[in-house]
């Protein structure tokens, strides 16, 4: 059994008082001191607030904070700093640029409420973009969090928190809404939408009595269950889908988009989900669609604006003659196309002096680990294996990245 600080449990919790207290001037006074000795060595760091005179619980909570803080910059940027967080909160977050870019949906609303606002990472984004926003969450340490939150970024004349159960709210007099259900059970993800909290009956019924809504939901969401008229979004930020949600009334202005968010201009791409690209062989160049353009169905979208294809069409790898700049694709530029064969790709990269190999796969069975392992390479060149099929037939690739 881990060591843990006094007045936290194993997953680093405080409780409702312990924080209320940490609100104070003594609770900011251990937090500030927290924040000079740092999480390096925190039973050190603990020891050295309380012979400081700080209150043991108290000091095991400013510590909580601080190792938090530093987590959450990866979201929340230099705001991380002031801000307060759980460690299931901070984890559930939404990104404050996804959340900046979702609140920028509902500019034009009045009152917003934020069903389920967790530590206020949306709240607080509604509120800067202008709005006037209630949020909402049934348990009372996350929603002290929240409306701490609120109050440490100077917009509370603009955002106040309620704790409450979201489906006993009073909705009257709300111009716009948005929800982000729980989607866990325990520590188990719940990609069922009918075991979500509140459950996808309440989330249809609130689309329904206030019909500017905003849900988010799990990335992997079957698209047979979005509503006919809603439009739904995949959202990747550096690559990687962190989110979906589904738009209701007049903030559904697509039936499915893919939007891309990272050091560069957002890029978003739109469509009806339905239609299928066409499938030839590998040409000079194979492109890598990114995963929100996979999840929202729009590889035929993409594939029409540089005349490309599939390798096959149950493989999202798209292929053209010309390398096109785009950015929900990444490029490579393909030197080999091979059927599958393990001593034929040893003898290949041997052949080229290539000892390093970074390698991809979609639509193929053997891992990456285990065809390393089986190439025992040497040499100081890199390659870039692909693994897929083409036409239905196992193959591999060889290719660079496009600079």
């Amino acid at each position: 059994m881990g060591v843990h600080p006094v007045g936290c449990d194993k997953d680093g919790l405080v409780d409702v008082d312990t924080f209320t207290v940490l609100r104070t001037p003594a609770g900011a006074a251990a937090l500030a001191a927290a924040t000079e000795l740092g999480t390096a060595d925190p039973l050190a760091a603990a020891s050295r607030l309380r012979a400081a005179g700080h209150d043991p619980a108290l000091a095991a909570a400013a510590l909580t904070q601080v190792r938090l803080r530093e987590r959450a910059v990866a979201k929340f940027g230099s705001a991380a700093g002031s801000m307060f967080f759980t460690p299931d909160g901070l984890e559930q977050a939404t990104r404050a640029s996804v959340a900046e870019r979702r609140a920028a949906r509902f500019a034009g609303a009045g009152r917003v409420v934020d069903l389920c606002c967790g530590i206020g990472a949306d709240l607080v984004a509604l509120a800067r973009a202008g709005l006037d926003v209630t949020g909402v969450d049934a348990d009372p340490l996350t929603a002290a969090v929240a409306g701490a939150n609120v109050d440490t970024l100077g917009l509370g004349d603009r955002a106040r928190v309620v704790c409450a159960d979201a489906t006993a709210v009073a909705l009257d007099g709300y111009d716009a809404a948005f929800c982000d259900p729980a989607r866990r059970a325990g520590r188990r993800r719940v990609f069922d939408p009918s075991a979500y909290s509140p459950p996808w009956s309440f989330l249809l019924e609130l689309a329904a009595r206030i019909p500017r809504t905003g849900l988010k939901v799990a990335p992997g969401i079957d698209h047979a269950l979005v509503p006919a008229g809603a439009e739904a979004e995949w959202v990747s930020v550096g690559g990687d889908v962190v989110e979906a949600a589904l738009w209701f009334g007049d903030l559904a202005t697509a039936a499915r988009r893919a939007t891309l968010l990272g050091s560069g201009p957002p890029a978003t791409l739109t469509g009806g989900g339905q239609r299928t690209a066409p499938v030839g062989p590998v040409g000079s160049w194979l492109y890598e669609p990114d995963g929100a353009v996979i999840r929202s169905h729009l590889i035929a979208e993409l594939a029409e604006q540089f005349d490309a294809r599939l390798v096959d069409p149950s493989i999202a790898y798209l292929t053209a003659d010309e390398l096109v700049a785009t950015p929900f694709a990444r490029a490579y530029a393909v030197t080999d196309v091979l059927p599958f064969s393990v001593k034929r790709l040893r003898a290949l990269l041997r052949e080229r002096g290539i000892g390093r190999v970074i390698v991809k796969k979609r639509g193929s069975a053997v891992t990456p680990e285990e065809l390393r392992r089986q190439l025992k390479l040497s040499g100081d060149q890199e390659a870039t294996v692909i693994l897929t099929r083409v036409a239905g037939a196992p193959t591999m690739l060889l290719a660079r990245p496009a600079l």
